[in-house]
């Protein structure tokens, strides 16, 4: 443990999977805290005057939250604390007046703590719903003062895009908030998930959220023909020999196609995670958590292909710089994708496709499911009437046969009449 500084703080990188503190020596109680999703706040743990261990949170690091700063507001609060006072009660008090956009920042910052299992990508994806678009429809409102009315009128107003822009995130990017029922059920899931949030923190007295229903999403679920599967294959070929298109991505979209990963399975796939003499890959986190995935041949063919990068855990180093892993598939894959003739292909079509090709060879719905890593057997089901298409071509094949079977048979010899049948045609 020691003194935290300016340097300390900006060098702090998130834990896999887990939030971070880093413990001050100079104040007890106070730390920094950073969460999966990479954010960084300031926390003062304390006992009040009845021995109960709490928590508060003094703000995010950054403007207006200094190091020096928070750690002077820890050693007020403890000053408070002393002579009796419970800073949590007193902030209960403000929180009646706490806006929406308030609440949507003490659910990014307490939230992962609350709840430990929710992974960092998917915190990261409630912080760009709430930016972009519960803050700026219901940011101003205040929290407690949200009725269900209130979210069924968001819901519709998300679809509509009324919460819809493109904002300049860098000198050559862009960030694009899209409206549609898809994200407008998708970003009421998330307002729901943050008021329950609320609710257990006594901020708010119930879920206005909670009796709302939620578009329903239109999943078209897109699979690749073989026919296709070579087009796109020798796009990802034409773009790398051309030099269009980096190795590492061309290999990183091979992988896709081979294994039915997740795409961020495979951009921080690491090399001490696969086990190339019994051809597997043992991810220690996933979107469902630790598991074993098999790696085909055609796979490890592809990654014997890759060189490694001294001093770099991943398989698909970072392309800048010596650290971190691939980014900017995104691009690449546009670029395969129209070269392919596929403009509405999605990489996570590649891993449906992987599944629909299992299932057509016979594979059973367990056995898939096992391969893709559900841990929910109904989330399999999407691929249930594909089995149709084996058993269809089987039915197919045997019913030709007796169809052949079926057909009179043509004899080309000479029919000659016998006597008797001609006399009794005679009437004689």
């Amino acid at each position: 443990m020691s003194k935290l500084t300016k340097r300390i703080v900006d060098a702090a990188q998130p834990a896999e999977g887990r939030q971070l503190l880093l413990w001050d020596s100079e104040v007890k109680g106070f730390a920094l805290r950073v969460t999966p999703a990479g954010a960084k706040a300031y926390i003062l743990n304390y006992r009040n005057a009845q021995g109960r261990e709490r928590r508060i949170t003094i703000g995010r690091h950054g403007s207006p939250w200094t190091v020096d700063d928070a750690r002077q507001r820890a050693r007020d609060l403890l000053h408070r604390i002393v002579q009796g006072a419970d800073p949590l009660d007193t902030r209960a008090v403000d929180r009646a007046a706490m806006t929406v956009a308030d609440l949507a920042d003490l659910y990014l910052e307490d939230g992962p703590a609350a709840r430990p299992n929710k992974k960092a990508r998917s915190w990261a994806t409630d912080g760009a719903i709430l930016r972009g678009h519960v803050k700026p429809l219901l940011g101003k409102r205040t929290a407690k003062g949200l009725t269900r009315a209130d979210i069924a009128k968001f819901q519709n107003d998300v679809a509509e895009g009324k919460s819809a822009r493109t904002t300049k995130t860098k000198p050559r990017g862009a960030a694009r908030v899209t409206g549609g029922k898809g994200i407008a059920a998708r970003a009421t899931a998330t307002l729901r998930a943050m008021l329950s949030f609320a609710t257990e923190r006594g901020i708010i007295p119930a879920n206005p959220a909670a009796g709302v229903r939620l578009f329903k999403q239109q999943k078209v679920e897109r699979f690749l023909s073989e026919t296709e599967v070579s087009q796109l294959s020798g796009a990802v070929t034409a773009l790398e020999a051309g030099s269009k298109l980096h190795p590492s991505f061309a290999a990183c979209i091979r992988l896709l196609m081979l294994t039915g990963c997740r795409r961020g399975e495979i951009e921080g796939l690491q090399w001490d995670w696969i086990d190339f003499d019994r051809g597997m890959i043992r991810f220690p986190d996933s979107k469902t958590g630790a598991k074993v995935t098999p790696l085909p041949s055609p796979a490890v063919d592809v990654l014997k292909g890759l060189k490694r990068k001294e001093g770099n855990p991943y398989v698909f180093p970072a392309t800048r710089g010596d650290e971190g892993h691939i980014v900017g598939l995104s691009k690449a894959w546009g670029a395969v994708r129209k070269a392919a003739n596929m403009p509405e292909l999605r990489l996570h079509d590649l891993r449906h496709s992987f599944a629909s090709f299992a299932v057509a060879d016979g594979a059973s719905l367990y056995l898939v499911g096992k391969v893709l890593g559900h841990k929910q057997a109904s989330t399999t089901e999407i691929y249930a009437h594909l089995r149709d298409d084996p058993l269809l071509a089987l039915a197919d094949k045997t019913a030709a046969r007796i169809a052949r079977a079926m057909q009179p048979q043509q004899n080309t010899a000479e029919i000659i009449q016998h006597p008797r049948a001609k006399r009794s045609a005679d009437g004689r």
